[in-house]
């Protein structure tokens, strides 16, 4: 048997991590300035993460959600604390795409209605409904295209409200910062107005935080610079640093109805394990804070290499925190793999041309500096 062929492989085979440091079977080491995908919150193998995750396994990897699980319930309360969601209502499950999958659900159980919009440029998954909002008919199958769905474009409240007051859309979801499209940001007067809206036509707003949320934009969620506070949010990626684990943030004004929702993996006691320990180091070290500080500086010594390189492919440089897009007038394969390959730096990308940066969030400033003395060797060759 072998693989089933998904992606295009980098020939690189990563055997160890610490910190925003990985290294290949060669004993290569490499500058981690993507996360794989995000994921990884609090940088690779965290002591206090191996620690908790070991002791956890030793006592009690798995057992059934049908009993009570103290360490769930120990993890709403500690992610309510600190995320400034106290009042709201947890489900934990396994990935972003499950997240999103049980919010559209639980919205359309809660309101009657089926249709949903999603924004131009969206990526919130690849499951059923998940990838039906998903702005990417390349990956919606036609047994996922069901017509539920309508795209709109980001930032033009217009043409959302005109949707909106036909009264008969079930949810709203969106990326505060969309990833896959690109490092895209909603405003803050798009994002109220939408809220408002969402209230007057009885539609859910669902914020999509599983990759800009969990302190990533020097806020513990994206939506918090827009001052908007969602009906539901959901998270995943950097919540257990690795571990696979999702959950779903439901306000107060949800009543759990039995057999709606399930999962048999979700929660388990070792992910949880895993998510209360991002959440100690979070505490400890002031990552999201530090997501801010670093981020803020790495965005403007960007935006200056950009103006001193004479000739240069940087567009735009977007972002808020550690969740940096930089757009290019050239394709992103062109400097991601002189990066990968000759300077031993992993980046993202989005689309053809965006360069995507997703950092563990304890990147220092010095690794930023790394980075950046990486970069510019790559495109001192680009623009000779």
């Amino acid at each position: 048997m072998k693989l089933f062929d998904v992606y295009p492989l980098f020939d690189v085979n990563i055997v160890k991590g610490k910190g925003c440091k990985v290294w290949d079977d060669k004993g290569q080491e490499y500058l981690d300035l993507y996360g794989g995908h995000a994921v990884i919150s609090i940088g690779h193998s965290h002591p206090h993460y191996v620690e908790m995750v070991e002791n956890q396994l030793k006592s009690l990897g798995f057992y059934s959600n049908s009993v009570v699980n103290k360490l769930q319930v120990e993890l709403a309360e500690r992610l309510g604390k600190i995320s400034g969601y106290n009042d709201y209502q947890l489900f934990l499950i396994n990935s972003g795409a499950e997240a999103n999958e049980n919010a559209l659900k639980l919205a359309s159980f809660t309101n009657g209605r089926t249709r949903v919009l999603s924004a131009e440029k969206a990526f919130h998954g690849r499951t059923s409904l998940a990838v039906e909002v998903t702005n990417n008919p390349k990956i919606i199958a036609p047994i996922n295209n069901n017509g539920h769905v309508t795209y709109l474009p980001l930032n033009d409240l217009p043409a959302w409200e005109t949707e909106l007051q036909q009264g008969d859309v079930c949810a709203v979801i969106l990326e505060c910062i969309q990833g896959v499209g690109g490092i895209q940001l909603a405003t803050k007067e798009f994002a109220q107005g939408l809220q408002k809206l969402c209230k007057q036509y009885g539609t859910i707003l669902i914020c999509d935080e599983i990759q800009c949320g969990y302190g990533r934009s020097g806020k513990f969620f994206a939506h918090q610079w827009l001052d908007i506070k969602p009906d539901i949010i959901t998270v995943a990626k950097g919540i257990a640093n690795g571990f696979p684990m999702g959950g779903v943030l439901i306000s107060p004004d949800f009543v759990p109805v039995y057999g709606q929702l399930g999962t048999t993996f979700g929660g388990n006691h070792l992910a949880c394990a895993a998510a209360l320990a991002v959440l100690d180091v979070f505490e400890q070290e002031n990552l999201v804070d530090n997501a801010r500080i670093v981020g803020e500086y790495l965005i403007e010594q960007l935006k200056e290499l950009t103006l001193s390189t004479p000739n240069s492919p940087i567009l735009d440089i977007r972002g808020r925190g550690l969740m940096i897009g930089i757009d290019l007038d050239i394709p992103h394969k062109d400097v991601r793999l002189p990066l990968i390959y000759e300077q031993h730096c992993f980046t993202g990308c989005a689309g053809t041309n965006v360069l995507r940066l997703l950092p563990p969030l304890c990147l220092t400033k010095n690794e930023a500096d790394m980075f950046l003395e990486k970069f510019k060797k790559v495109l001192s060759g680009i623009t000779k």
